[in-house]
Order: structure tokens, then sequence, then C-alpha cells
């Protein structure tokens, strides 16, 4: 048999992470998820796949997330993957300091596809299409998928790192 050293020098250090409250709540119903580190403001975050973020959104609405201050999009580098996050409040009798939980959604940048929370928080809606203008992220089920700042002829997806803006662009009549 052999004997495992598990001196300092030969285990890995990897910062451990406490569950937040929302995140044990999760875990205790059975919802799949990962409890990443709070933010620089002490917002809990949770990292969920994309196969999971309707039922876990529905469990948050139950729990009482009902409002969505914001929904967003972000690119992590040329090559690596897109994030669509969504920062949940319990708006309740508690107004100056409301419980909040930011839910993450990491995807892949060929083939960005995820669940439209429209049908969840309506507030999604304007907020989704941002996202697909600006990276490309396809919102599953949302009700009206298109662009919304640009024209709607427009190729690629501007707010990526690895896009390259065209040399020029032909207006066309306004009239």
């Amino acid at each position: 048999m052999t004997e495992v050293n598990n001196t300092p020098e030969n285990i890995e250090s990897a910062p451990i992470i406490q569950a937040g409250v929302t995140s044990q709540w999760l875990t205790e119903n059975g919802f799949d998820h990962e409890s990443l580190e709070k933010d620089h403001i002490g917002v809990e975050l949770i990292k969920v796949e994309p196969e999971y973020l309707i039922p876990i959104a529905t469990a948050l609405y139950a729990y009482g997330f009902n409002y969505l201050q914001c929904q967003g999009a972000y690119d992590l580098g040329a090559g690596k993957e897109l994030v669509s996050f969504y920062h949940l409040i319990k708006v309740n009798d508690n107004v100056t300091e409301p419980e909040e939980v930011r839910v993450k959604v990491y995807l892949n940048r060929e083939d960005p596809k995820i669940p439209s929370l429209y049908w969840i928080w309506k507030a999604s809606d304007w907020q989704e299409r941002e996202s697909y203008e600006m990276y490309g992220i396809v919102y599953e089920g949302h009700p009206n998928l298109k662009r919304l700042l640009m024209p709607e002829d427009w190729v690629g997806w501007p707010l990526r790192k690895d896009y390259i803006s065209p040399d020029f662009y032909e207006l066309q009549d306004a009239y």
C-alpha cells in the first residue's frame, strides 16, 4: 500500500468558496448549479448550465426573486466563452437591503444558445434582444428575437472581442 503525502506542497491549493443562502437553498431542493465567489459588492453568484436555466429560474422566482434588475452578456475573450447573466432581486417589505443573486450561464461561442427567460420575467425582453444583437447569443423561445439597435441586415456581433469591423456600411434610404 502506498502512503499519500498530503503536505501543503503536494496539495493543489484551490480557493474554497462558501455557498451563499440561495445556493444552499438550490442544493437542498436538488437543483444542479455551481456556487461562484461573491462579486466585489458581496452579491452571490451562481453558475448554471444552459439546460438547467429554466428550472432554476422558475425555482428562484418561486423562492421570491420577483424582480429582474438586469440581464446582460459579455465576452471572456477571443476563442473563449460568452456569458449571459441575470441579476435578480427579492422585492418585498425590506427595501433597504433586498436579497440579490446573479445567475451566470457560460456558453460556447460557436453555437451560443440559451432558453429565454422572457416567460418568467418580462423585463428580459429588450435586454435579451440586445445581448443577441451585440454578442450573437440566441435566446430560444423569445417572442421577438431580432436586432434592436442596429440595422436588421448588419453582419456580425459588434461587442465580441474577435469582431472585425467592416470597412464600410452602405446606408439604405430611410424613406
